[in-house]
């Protein structure tokens, strides 16, 4: 298994180097190429005929299946259609689970579902309230472009998501990661480490997760346009801590970082509990 990307995981003061592999298995997958019909020459992303090189129109354009190199069995829209399988028209529900059962590496493309019409929209609202109240998920198959897939439809807000998910085989195991082994952790560390977490716990609307490269990227072009010489920013390296410092130090930053909210919050409570309440108006005998 290869590597994609090496760099560090970070929280706080605490850096970790990394490397990332690919978790998801395409090999099992079958892939059509696009040919041209009259020579079987495979279509580039220009519509040309990597073969002839004629540009080529949509109805000369089919699908292949390779079985051998440059051997193609060729599959129409009527060879297709002669698949008789309820899933190609129906998403069949083979049961309902709880959603934990579904490890997060299975999950591949969400999708949002809606009822066709005022008729099914009492009852794709019963499905949704049904599957929100029992914290269950249904699981079930559909054919969507050529393939069967595993698909679970879960509520969302007052509607339904359906999320396609990956065979389990074609997902690799963890285990298969270089160099991956236990480390019994010493308790003073692991003891620290939670406290940074607990420290740190936050919800996800209150994180900043913005999209700083997408902006660089367009001010760099923008630029670019203006004529302006664009100039790189290195990165500032960041040295390595000894953990326990490295977990010490992240756990008082942040309780600094706190603090002065919390000041905050208790000097407008305090300000609350001194406003006078109103006086009743004593009347005149």
């Amino acid at each position: 298994m290869r590597s994609i990307w090496k760099g560090h995981i970070q929280f706080s003061l605490v850096t970790i180097p990394i490397r990332i592999y690919n978790a998801v298995d395409t090999t099992e997958s079958i892939r059509f190429n696009q040919l041209h019909k009259d020579d079987n020459g495979a279509v580039g992303y220009d519509k040309k005929c990597k073969k002839c090189g004629k540009a080529l129109s949509v109805d000369e354009i089919v699908k292949g299946y390779q079985f051998e190199p440059e051997q193609y069995v060729i599959v129409s829209a009527d060879d297709l259609a002669k698949i008789k399988l309820k899933s190609t028209k129906v998403i069949e529900i083979a049961g309902f689970i709880a959603a934990d059962e579904v490890a997060p590496a299975l999950y591949e493309a969400p999708y949002f579902a809606g009822p066709d019409g005022p008729v099914a929209a009492k009852t794709y609202s019963l499905l949704s309230q049904a599957l929100k109240t029992s914290g269950k998920v249904g699981i079930g198959k559909v054919v969507l472009r050529d393939r069967e897939e595993i698909v679970m439809i879960a509520p969302q807000d007052r509607g339904l998501i359906l999320y396609k998910l990956r065979h389990e085989q074609e997902v690799r195991k963890m285990e298969d990661v270089p160099q991956l082994e236990h480390k019994e952790a010493n308790k003073d560390e692991l003891k620290l480490s939670i406290n940074l977490v607990e420290s740190m716990s936050s919800t996800l609307k209150e994180l900043d997760l913005a999209d700083r490269y997408s902006d660089a990227l367009r001010e760099m072009i923008e630029a670019k346009i203006a004529g302006k010489e664009v100039i790189a920013v290195a990165e500032e390296a960041k040295p390595v801590v000894d953990i326990m410092t490295a977990l010490r130090q992240s756990i008082e930053q942040t309780k600094a970082k706190k603090k002065p909210m919390e000041k905050a919050k208790g000097e407008k409570k305090e300000a609350a509990e001194v406003v006078p309440p109103r006086q009743k108006k004593q009347k005149v005998a």
